[in-house]
């Protein structure tokens, strides 16, 4: 009874019973998101934060309001900031307004651009927003939100051009230092690449089944056995091929592409033919927060950085 909180036993027979729809789903989610937002588990109220960007409304305003004054995480505070001024936007208020767009200009998420787009929107040949000063703070707020989405844009795409360009790097290393060394263009050298991948997807495998306890830790005999098996497989094609076709660069071409051909065969047959995965430890998962939305792979940091240890190293 919610009066009483006593229990009803027996339920009346004419009863109604509550039906459980999308919008009391909906309406649910957000009032527990709200109710965490006090939680004392940082990773909780990050997460309800989070959810409460694209669902909250002026029911979850007030505990909103309560949940950042009291905040002193800085990434949620953020977020409470922004979802409490994407809220204030449909006040009647206007100083409510004004400094709801001027918060929503420190954000770097792309839904805000949508907010403050539709306060400049036109409809039936006047502005959804009648006062001028508002959507001229809109503007402003607008200009430097876009600012900063493509500052995250190019953060993004030239640590993605790094990280690619950090494994270009890794195999034209190789490819040069043959050539210098030996005079030969090696054009199974891609399938050195590939069988150190292969042996870093067998240690992999090892780890798992006979000491899943050290997993992470795999890696460190997955490297050198990685280099140890394409320089056997590079090993024993110079002795038994490369050896023989000095000086001959046509023919030590066409060699390396047939020796190239048999060692994705014998892959193959051995793994079968599709992709396997080769699985991050746990300390390289997640990745950096550059700004919001934009997350920097700690996997790929961690290429970039062996990438420039070995140029280092060879320099």
């Amino acid at each position: 009874d919610l009066l009483t909180g006593k229990t009803v036993s027996p339920l009346p027979e004419n009863r109604d019973d509550v039906v459980v729809n999308n919008r009391i789903r909906r309406g649910l989610g957000t009032a527990i998101a709200a109710l965490k937002l006090s939680a004392p588990d940082r990773s909780a109220r990050l997460a309800a934060a989070k959810e409460l960007q694209n669902s909250a409304d002026e029911d979850t305003l007030a505990a909103i309001t309560t949940a950042l004054a009291k905040e002193s995480d800085a990434e949620i505070k953020e977020l409470l900031s922004q979802t409490q001024a994407s809220i204030q936007l449909a006040s009647t208020d206007r100083a409510t307004r004004i400094a709801a767009i001027r918060t929503l200009a420190e954000s770097s998420n792309p839904s805000t651009k949508t907010l403050l787009l539709a306060v400049l929107e036109q409809k039936g040949g006047s502005y959804v927003e009648p006062d001028a000063e508002v959507r001229g703070e809109a503007e402003k707020s607008l200009r430097a939100v876009e600012s900063k989405l493509a500052t995250g844009d190019m953060i993004g795409r030239i640590f993605s051009g790094a990280s690619l360009g950090s494994i270009l790097l890794l195999a034209a290393l190789g490819l040069a230092i043959t050539y210098g060394l030996m005079g030969v263009i090696n054009l199974a050298h891609g399938e050195l690449i590939m069988v150190g991948a292969y042996a870093t997807y067998v240690v992999q495998n090892l780890f798992r089944r006979y000491a899943p306890g050290a997993f992470d830790a795999y890696l460190i005999c997955a490297v050198p056995m990685a280099f140890a098996a394409a320089g056997l497989v590079g090993m024993a094609l110079e002795r038994c091929v490369i050896r023989f076709l000095y000086g001959r660069p046509l023919e030590t071409l066409l060699a390396t592409w047939g020796i190239s051909l048999i060692l994705m065969q014998a892959v193959r047959t051995v793994f079968g033919a599709q992709n396997v995965q080769v699985e991050n430890p746990s300390w390289m998962s997640g990745g950096f927060v550059a700004m919001t939305g934009i997350v920097l792979p700690w996997s790929r940091i961690v290429i970039i950085a062996f990438a420039a240890l070995v140029l280092l190293l060879i320099w």
